[in-house]
Protein backbone atom coordinates (compact mmCIF):
# COMPACT_ATOMS: atom_id res chain seq x y z
CA UNK A 1 0.00 0.00 0.00
CA UNK A 2 1.53 3.39 -0.99
CA UNK A 3 1.88 5.86 1.39
CA UNK A 4 1.45 10.39 0.40
CA UNK A 5 4.97 10.23 0.70
CA UNK A 6 5.60 7.99 -1.71
CA UNK A 7 3.57 9.95 -4.55
CA UNK A 8 5.06 12.98 -3.62
CA UNK A 9 7.18 14.26 -5.88
CA UNK A 10 10.46 15.42 -4.56
CA UNK A 11 11.21 19.33 -5.49
CA UNK A 12 14.89 20.45 -5.76
CA UNK A 13 15.86 23.32 -3.51
CA UNK A 14 16.47 26.33 -5.03
CA UNK A 15 19.64 27.76 -3.22
CA UNK A 16 20.87 31.83 -4.41
CA UNK A 17 24.48 32.57 -5.51
CA UNK A 18 25.25 34.38 -1.95
CA UNK A 19 29.47 34.06 -3.00
CA UNK A 20 31.02 37.53 -3.58
CA UNK A 21 34.84 36.51 -3.97
CA UNK A 22 36.05 37.34 -7.71
CA UNK A 23 33.39 39.71 -8.00
CA UNK A 24 34.48 43.40 -8.57
CA UNK A 25 32.91 46.74 -7.15
CA UNK A 26 31.37 47.57 -10.34
CA UNK A 27 29.51 44.37 -10.87
CA UNK A 28 28.84 43.95 -7.14
CA UNK A 29 27.06 47.04 -7.69
CA UNK A 30 25.02 46.14 -10.93
CA UNK A 31 23.82 42.82 -8.88
CA UNK A 32 22.52 44.67 -6.08
CA UNK A 33 20.81 47.19 -7.47
CA UNK A 34 19.02 44.37 -9.76
CA UNK A 35 18.48 42.78 -6.79
CA UNK A 36 16.78 45.51 -5.29
CA UNK A 37 14.50 46.76 -8.59
CA UNK A 38 13.10 43.32 -8.71
CA UNK A 39 12.38 43.40 -4.90
CA UNK A 40 11.20 46.31 -4.39
CA UNK A 41 7.18 46.23 -4.30
CA UNK A 42 7.53 42.26 -5.23
CA UNK A 43 4.00 40.61 -3.71
CA UNK A 44 5.85 37.56 -3.36
CA UNK A 45 8.14 39.12 -1.07
CA UNK A 46 6.61 41.19 1.52
CA UNK A 47 8.40 41.32 4.66
CA UNK A 48 12.45 41.05 3.47
CA UNK A 49 14.91 41.15 6.48
CA UNK A 50 16.07 44.27 5.31
CA UNK A 51 14.23 47.20 3.94
CA UNK A 52 14.08 48.31 0.46
CA UNK A 53 14.61 52.02 1.33
CA UNK A 54 17.79 51.22 3.74
CA UNK A 55 19.51 48.64 1.04
CA UNK A 56 19.19 50.98 -1.49
CA UNK A 57 20.76 53.57 0.44
CA UNK A 58 23.37 51.29 1.31
CA UNK A 59 24.05 50.47 -2.75
CA UNK A 60 24.54 53.77 -3.48
CA UNK A 61 26.79 54.83 -0.15
CA UNK A 62 29.13 51.50 -1.74
CA UNK A 63 28.72 52.93 -5.39
CA UNK A 64 29.97 56.55 -3.73
CA UNK A 65 32.37 55.22 -1.84
CA UNK A 66 33.79 53.01 -4.96
CA UNK A 67 34.25 56.61 -6.75
CA UNK A 68 35.93 57.73 -3.60
CA UNK A 69 38.46 55.34 -3.70
CA UNK A 70 39.60 55.94 -6.92
CA UNK A 71 43.07 58.20 -6.18
CA UNK A 72 44.00 55.15 -4.12
CA UNK A 73 43.56 56.93 -0.81
CA UNK A 74 44.11 54.91 2.42
CA UNK A 75 41.11 56.09 4.02
CA UNK A 76 38.75 55.92 1.02
CA UNK A 77 39.89 52.59 0.38
CA UNK A 78 39.56 51.42 3.55
CA UNK A 79 35.46 53.54 3.76
CA UNK A 80 34.52 51.28 0.56
CA UNK A 81 35.60 48.21 1.81
CA UNK A 82 33.88 48.80 4.86
CA UNK A 83 30.84 50.35 2.56
CA UNK A 84 30.77 46.53 0.87
CA UNK A 85 30.86 44.97 3.58
CA UNK A 86 27.87 46.27 5.05
CA UNK A 87 25.96 46.17 2.42
CA UNK A 88 27.25 42.32 1.91
CA UNK A 89 25.63 41.38 4.75
CA UNK A 90 22.28 42.67 3.58
CA UNK A 91 22.56 41.12 0.21
CA UNK A 92 23.29 37.51 2.22
CA UNK A 93 20.08 37.78 4.78
CA UNK A 94 17.99 39.21 1.77
CA UNK A 95 19.08 36.02 -0.27
CA UNK A 96 18.56 33.50 2.78
CA UNK A 97 15.37 35.53 2.99
CA UNK A 98 14.43 34.74 -0.55
CA UNK A 99 15.52 30.94 -0.42
CA UNK A 100 12.89 30.19 1.54
CA UNK A 101 10.15 32.77 0.66
CA UNK A 102 10.49 31.60 -2.88
CA UNK A 103 9.09 27.84 -2.19
CA UNK A 104 11.29 26.07 -4.14
CA UNK A 105 9.42 27.73 -7.51
CA UNK A 106 11.87 28.90 -9.86
CA UNK A 107 9.79 32.00 -11.35
CA UNK A 108 9.29 33.18 -7.98
CA UNK A 109 12.74 32.75 -7.44
CA UNK A 110 13.97 34.85 -10.58
CA UNK A 111 11.48 37.38 -10.02
CA UNK A 112 13.89 38.40 -6.50
CA UNK A 113 16.86 39.91 -9.13
CA UNK A 114 19.01 36.29 -7.55
CA UNK A 115 20.84 34.27 -9.45
CA UNK A 116 20.51 30.40 -8.64
CA UNK A 117 22.85 28.15 -7.96
CA UNK A 118 23.64 25.83 -10.90
CA UNK A 119 22.87 22.06 -9.34
CA UNK A 120 26.55 20.41 -9.38
CA UNK A 121 26.15 17.51 -12.15
CA UNK A 122 27.15 13.93 -11.35
CA UNK A 123 30.17 13.04 -13.78
CA UNK A 124 30.34 10.21 -15.68
CA UNK A 125 33.32 7.98 -14.99
CA UNK A 126 35.02 8.10 -18.29
CA UNK A 127 37.32 5.14 -20.03
CA UNK A 128 41.43 5.31 -18.89
CA UNK A 129 43.18 7.02 -21.52
CA UNK A 130 45.15 4.95 -23.79
CA UNK A 131 49.18 5.22 -21.82
CA UNK A 132 52.70 5.72 -24.29
CA UNK A 133 55.81 4.14 -24.43
CA UNK A 134 58.14 7.17 -24.51
CA UNK A 135 61.97 5.31 -23.83
CA UNK A 136 62.62 1.25 -24.01
CA UNK A 137 65.90 1.36 -23.44
CA UNK A 138 68.88 -1.84 -22.72
CA UNK A 139 69.21 -3.12 -18.92
CA UNK A 140 70.95 -6.04 -17.82
CA UNK A 141 71.94 -8.99 -20.39
CA UNK A 142 68.43 -9.91 -21.59
CA UNK A 143 66.61 -6.96 -20.06
CA UNK A 144 64.17 -4.23 -21.03
CA UNK A 145 63.87 -0.92 -19.25
CA UNK A 146 60.22 0.18 -20.36
CA UNK A 147 58.81 3.96 -19.71
CA UNK A 148 55.55 4.59 -19.47
CA UNK A 149 53.93 7.78 -19.73
CA UNK A 150 51.15 7.43 -16.66
CA UNK A 151 47.94 8.43 -17.33
CA UNK A 152 44.91 10.07 -14.96
CA UNK A 153 42.72 7.50 -13.01
CA UNK A 154 44.55 4.28 -14.04
CA UNK A 155 44.92 1.30 -11.33
CA UNK A 156 48.04 -0.64 -12.79
CA UNK A 157 49.28 -1.04 -15.95
CA UNK A 158 50.19 -4.36 -18.44
CA UNK A 159 52.92 -4.60 -20.52
CA UNK A 160 52.72 -7.14 -23.62
CA UNK A 161 55.77 -8.03 -25.19
CA UNK A 162 57.30 -10.97 -28.23
CA UNK A 163 60.05 -11.26 -30.53
CA UNK A 164 58.96 -8.61 -33.42
CA UNK A 165 57.47 -10.36 -36.74
CA UNK A 166 56.74 -9.53 -40.18
CA UNK A 167 53.17 -7.57 -40.75
CA UNK A 168 50.08 -9.84 -41.44
CA UNK A 169 51.90 -12.70 -39.22
CA UNK A 170 50.32 -13.70 -35.88
CA UNK A 171 52.09 -13.01 -32.39
CA UNK A 172 52.10 -15.17 -29.55
CA UNK A 173 52.58 -12.16 -26.44
CA UNK A 174 53.32 -12.75 -22.81
CA UNK A 175 51.54 -10.35 -20.80
CA UNK A 176 53.00 -9.05 -17.49
CA UNK A 177 50.85 -6.67 -14.95
CA UNK A 178 52.97 -3.61 -13.66
CA UNK A 179 51.66 -1.96 -10.40
CA UNK A 180 53.16 1.49 -11.20
CA UNK A 181 55.02 3.25 -14.00
CA UNK A 182 57.63 4.22 -11.33
CA UNK A 183 60.81 2.97 -11.05
CA UNK A 184 60.15 2.04 -14.86
CA UNK A 185 59.17 -1.60 -15.27
CA UNK A 186 61.81 -4.30 -16.95
CA UNK A 187 60.87 -7.17 -18.97
CA UNK A 188 63.41 -9.98 -17.76
CA UNK A 189 64.37 -13.11 -19.68
CA UNK A 190 64.42 -12.15 -22.79
CA UNK A 191 66.99 -13.61 -26.12
CA UNK A 192 70.05 -10.96 -26.47
CA UNK A 193 69.97 -10.26 -30.16
CA UNK A 194 66.21 -10.58 -30.29
CA UNK A 195 64.77 -7.63 -31.36
CA UNK A 196 61.09 -7.28 -29.65
CA UNK A 197 58.00 -5.49 -29.58
CA UNK A 198 56.40 -4.10 -26.71
CA UNK A 199 52.90 -2.44 -26.02
CA UNK A 200 51.38 -1.11 -22.73
CA UNK A 201 47.42 -0.56 -21.54
CA UNK A 202 46.25 0.92 -18.69
CA UNK A 203 43.76 -0.45 -15.89
CA UNK A 204 41.28 1.99 -14.49
CA UNK A 205 37.71 2.05 -13.13
CA UNK A 206 35.51 0.87 -16.00
CA UNK A 207 37.88 -1.71 -17.55
CA UNK A 208 41.16 -1.42 -19.77
CA UNK A 209 42.55 0.79 -22.13
CA UNK A 210 43.62 0.14 -25.62
CA UNK A 211 46.98 -0.95 -26.56
CA UNK A 212 49.23 1.59 -27.20
CA UNK A 213 51.46 2.17 -30.58
CA UNK A 214 54.16 -0.57 -30.58
CA UNK A 215 57.72 0.54 -30.05
CA UNK A 216 60.51 -2.22 -30.95
CA UNK A 217 64.01 -2.65 -29.83
CA UNK A 218 66.44 -5.63 -29.98
CA UNK A 219 67.63 -7.24 -26.35
CA UNK A 220 71.15 -7.44 -25.99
Amino acid sequence: MSTTADNKTKVPIIKPVLGTTGITDSDFVSRLSAIHDKMNGNPAYPNPPVDMPSFKAAIDAFSTAIAAALDGGKNAIAARDKARADVTVMFRLLGHYVEVASKDDMNTFLSSGFLPVTPRQKLTAQPVAVPSITALDQGSTGQLVVTIKPVAKARSYDLRYAPAAPAGTAITWTTIAVATTKPAPIIYNLTPGTTYTVQARAFGKLGYSDWSSPIDRMAI
